[in-house]
């Protein structure tokens, strides 16, 4: 293989530790002919492949290489694998695959003339891979990578293990978090900076910043063929979101402050969803798959609701944000017609510990989800509760 990209390789696994894993290490089909990761950027895609490699180059031939290294400014995927394959390689991996034209093209290619190779790909551009995927998806699996949850926080920041809980073992109040007697102080961190594995970072805030512009000025704007301007009025968008109470979008007035036509603005919110910016709660009408109407939009985690809303951000959209963010990892979320959020049967009103039972009377089984609380009793569960789900 040639030496840069060796040598490429060889500089990223020196600078990756194995001592802590993200949530979907043990849920990835790594044996597989082809699979690809997706998801936000910032969430820990690349490093988790490089993991995956430096527990595995003893035992096989694998190899690492990113797309967007200048090595690929004049030879193409396709001729790296033949020789790769020559070479005996078994599996490939591809960081960044988005940034490379005709990636997907290529993929299949190189899956209908090298059954021996296996190859895994990432993505940040969300967008570009879903487009892409439609050719690929009869050979790929792909799987979908979030932020950290609370306890993948507490983990990797604080080294306090703490296993997963199913959504049962929350309801009926069986989280403990071990030789931890306030959670509190910790979850206000984890809402304020944890749900990206970079939170340590001192220039944590410059760099989620990086993230948001990127995707929103650059990501977006490609993939959906609107100029940068654009991309930036849309940013506005988010601003609004986060200083606002948990919102259902009133698209003429929305229109009018971005400065956009409001025809469009149900698509543009539909590639900020996809991109990993904004998650939009649905109502029943459509099935529960992503089609019915949107109810309420919020930012994608509550960290870039601080960072956005600055000094004004709305400690309720907060609360709900969290709630919203760590359940649909899981499981499917509806908007509840009688509260906040509908799982499965079950209603969840959200609120702070003052929050009452008024909203939940007419609910077959109703939960009432507070914040500021350490512990729960009866139907009433603590907010952080919710973030050991993955």
């Amino acid at each position: 293989m040639d030496i840069s990209l060796t040598e490429y390789m060889e500089g990223q696994l020196k600078q990756t530790t194995s001592t802590f894993h993200r949530y979907m290490y043990d849920k990835i089909s790594w044996e597989s002919r082809m699979f690809g990761l997706v998801g936000p950027r910032g969430v820990g895609k690349s490093t988790m492949v490089l993991q995956y490699i430096k527990v595995h180059r003893d035992s096989r031939r694998l190899f690492y290489i990113s797309a967007d290294h200048l090595y690929f400014s004049s030879h193409t995927i396709v001729e790296t694998v033949d020789e790769f394959a020559k070479e005996g390689g078994e599996q490939i991996f591809i960081d960044e695959i988005h940034k490379y034209e005709n990636w997907s093209r290529e993929l299949k290619q190189i899956y209908d003339t090298h059954p021996d190779v296996k190859v895994g790909f990432t993505g940040s551009s969300v967008l570009d891979i879903y487009k892409g995927f439609a050719d690929l998806s009869r050979r790929a699996p792909i799987f979908m990578m979030q932020g950290l949850s609370f306890r993948e926080y507490l983990q990797l920041f604080h080294n306090i293990q703490v296993p997963v809980f199913s959504l049962a073992e929350v309801v009926n109040l069986k989280v403990k978090i071990a030789d931890v007697s306030h959670p509190l102080p910790l979850f206000r961190s984890y809402l304020q900076k944890g749900y990206y594995p970079f939170a340590g970072d001192t220039d944590f805030e410059l760099r989620l910043l990086q993230v948001i512009n990127q995707t929103m000025e650059v990501d977006i704007p490609q993939y959906a063929n609107m100029n940068a301007s654009t991309g930036r009025k849309l940013k506005k968008l988010l601003s609004v979101i986060a200083k606002s109470v948990p919102f259902k979008p009133v698209m003429d007035s929305l229109a009018t402050v971005v400065g956009v036509s409001r025809n469009v603005l149900p698509d543009y919110f539909l590639y900020m969803e996809q991109a990993g910016m904004i998650g939009q709660l649905r109502d029943d009408t459509g099935g529960i798959r992503g089609i019915g109407k949107v109810e309420k939009v919020y930012l994608d985690n509550t960290n870039m609701a601080y960072l956005l809303g600055d000094n004004a951000t709305d400690t309720g959209n907060i609360r709900e944000t969290f709630f919203y963010n760590q359940t649909r990892v899981v499981t499917d979320v509806i908007n509840s017609r009688i509260s906040d959020f509908e799982i499965d049967g079950k209603t969840f009103e959200v609120g702070g510990k003052k929050k009452g039972n008024k909203q939940l009377s007419d609910a077959k089984e109703g939960y009432i989800v507070k914040d500021d609380i350490e512990y729960g009793s009866g139907n009433i569960i603590p907010l952080w509760a919710f973030g050991f789900l993955y």
